[in-house]
């Protein structure tokens, strides 16, 4: 090959630092796993409004109950993260007017608000006082730290009227990002504040602040067992790490590789989630039809090896590589039925030129480090679905 070589790749990889075992399943770059929030053009200060509010529990409520909050039931994964103990210390400290720390809210075009930070406060106090409005079953008090075991086991509805009372009436502080903040702003704002004790991810960021069909139609792909098998089961779901990588499928099958010039792969995602819900039923019912084809491919192509690295047949497996999952799985999509054929029937000889591939230093490092460079974007995906044509129409 015309590139250089490199030597041992793996051993290059840890000594830059990389994380190959990653709670997500998925491998890390060398320099971040998660991209940082840019603002990618200039923006007007007065575009951005930012609305401090002070409202008690009762108006929080009553918003909750007529859906103008989203607490996102597909954050239930996040929300279940505190225990029953945990949640009762939260009441207790309401209950002895402690103040609780500030939420973080973003507002759509009809006025709705979605919580970005606060979400486990916000279901806690809500399953507690309004179990019903959220699909909870009803929190009861326990192993509190100074109201004692008397209240042990008590529903809301078990408090005197006083305490039920001071639970109404406490307030909240929400910082609330108006509606006609800039997306890519809102995006960077809570990017900026999201530093609590489990900050949400790029792509729970982007399923927050950008409602719509594509966060049921992402989480439904999520769950396909082609998905679960060409992955070997290896890709977490708790921060949504396997909806991102659906997502990147869907942004490059709707966006020809070739043709992407973004420096801002986060806002070419989210462009390409907005893009998803405007699309018919029809056509997502054909790009479902495209991701399961492409799974099967890989799984029946690589095995266990689908989408990770592989520089020598001995070596350890690797985990999921993001950019080898949008390399591989959308040149596997972009072939017939006939053509996918002919490379599972020449899988070796396909595996064998993948692990060529890697041991060259310009291709290992397009899907290495700055994975969301053009350049880099452009040669990954030239060279894999060279290697695909190669065998395909022979």
């Amino acid at each position: 090959m015309a590139s250089q070589l490199i030597t041992d790749p793996t051993k290059s990889a840890l000594e830059e630092g990389t994380s190959f075992g990653t709670p997500s399943g998925v491998e890390q770059e060398l320099t971040r796993d998660i991209v940082e929030l840019q603002i990618a053009e200039p923006f007007n200060p007065d575009d951005i409004e930012v609305a401090t509010r002070s409202m008690t529990i009762d108006l929080l409520l009553s918003r909750i109950k007529a859906g103008d909050i989203d607490l996102e039931p597909d954050f239930q994964r996040r929300r279940g993260i505190w225990n029953e103990r945990q949640q009762s210390r939260l009441i207790e400290s309401l209950l002895l007017k402690i103040p609780l720390p500030t939420l973080y809210a973003a507002e759509d075009d009809e006025e709705r608000w979605a919580i970005v930070d606060g979400i486990q406060r916000l279901t806690t106090i809500t399953r507690f006082m309004a179990p019903d409005s959220i699909d909870e079953t009803p929190l009861r008090l326990t192993g509190l730290e100074y109201l004692g075991s008397s209240f042990d086991g008590l529903l809301f509805d078990d408090l005197p009227s006083r305490l039920k009372r001071r639970l109404r009436e406490s307030e909240l502080v929400v910082h609330l990002i108006r509606h006609g903040t800039p997306q890519e702003v809102k995006f960077n704002i809570f990017a900026r504040i999201n530093t609590g004790g489990m900050p949400l991810s790029a792509q729970e960021l982007r399923h927050a602040l950008i409602p719509g069909q594509a966060r049921q139609f992402l989480g439904d792909l999520a769950q396909l067992a082609a998905f679960k098998e060409a992955t070997a089961n290896s890709i977490r779901d708790e921060r949504m790490a396997d909806r991102e990588m659906i997502l990147r499928f869907m942004a490059f099958i709707l966006h020809n590789p070739e043709e992407y010039r973004s420096y801002d792969f986060d806002r070419f995602l989210s462009d390409a989630m907005r893009d998803l819900n405007l699309i018919s039923d029809a056509r997502r019912d054909q790009l479902r039809d495209a991701f399961v084809s492409a799974m099967k491919s890989a799984k029946a192509i690589f095995g266990d090896d689908a989408f990770r690295k592989r520089y020598r047949p001995g070596d350890s497996r690797f985990p999921i590589n993001r950019a080898l999952f949008e390399a591989i799985s959308v040149s596997l999509a972009h072939l017939s039925e006939q053509e996918r054929e002919r490379c599972i029937s020449r899988k070796e000889e396909i595996c064998t030129r993948m692990m060529d591939a890697m041991r060259d230093s310009a291709f290992e490092g397009s899907i290495s480090q700055g994975t969301g460079d053009p350049a880099k974007v452009r040669r990954r995906f030239e060279t894999v679905s060279r290697i695909f044509a190669e065998f395909a129409n022979v």
